[in-house]
């Protein structure tokens, strides 16, 4: 989700694609248990990180993410985060990551988390860990990977 209306810059909190982000870490050696291990790794945010710049160099300038934090679970309809079309509802989004959206918009390097998450078969689990707000670097310093490259080059983590 982009947040950064009537504010000084625009940041986003990202739910990573579990199934293919997971095949990802798989192909790269990267233990993982749970999402929320995966998503909280720190080769994970390079690789959302790199797809942040490809998206940024297609916009204009105000319009740049500048901070992103990857959250600790996917947005689910069960939890009231969205319709059962799957479409966001940003206001309900804005009130239960309050913390979250704050901390993107502070000088926070990472934010401590404690909540419950809820499983489909109605179980719940108390989940601690921090999550790491990305600042983006100043375009210049991507502009190496934002050099085309050949297919294989992509694929090993260019764009």
């Amino acid at each position: 989700m982009v947040l950064g209306h009537e504010r000084d810059y625009v940041t986003a909190m990202i739910c990573i694609d579990y199934k293919h982000v997971g095949k990802w870490a798989e192909d790269h050696g990267i233990n993982y248990t749970t999402y929320s291990d995966l998503a909280g790794k720190p080769e994970v945010y390079d690789l959302i990180e790199r797809e942040v710049v490809r998206v940024n160099s297609t916009l204009p300038e105000k319009a740049r993410i500048n901070k992103f934090l990857l959250l600790y679970k996917e947005l689910d309809p069960d939890d009231e985060e969205l319709t059962r079309t799957k479409k966001i509802r940003r206001g309900f989004i804005n009130e239960k990551y309050v913390k979250e959206i704050n901390a993107l918009y502070s000088d926070a390097g990472e934010l401590p988390i404690e909540t419950v998450i809820r499983y489909q078969d109605g179980k719940t689990a108390t989940l601690r860990t921090n999550l790491i707000i990305r600042k983006m670097k100043p375009e210049a310093e991507y502009q190496d990977l934002l050099k085309p490259k050949g297919f294989w080059a992509r694929l090993k983590g260019g764009i």
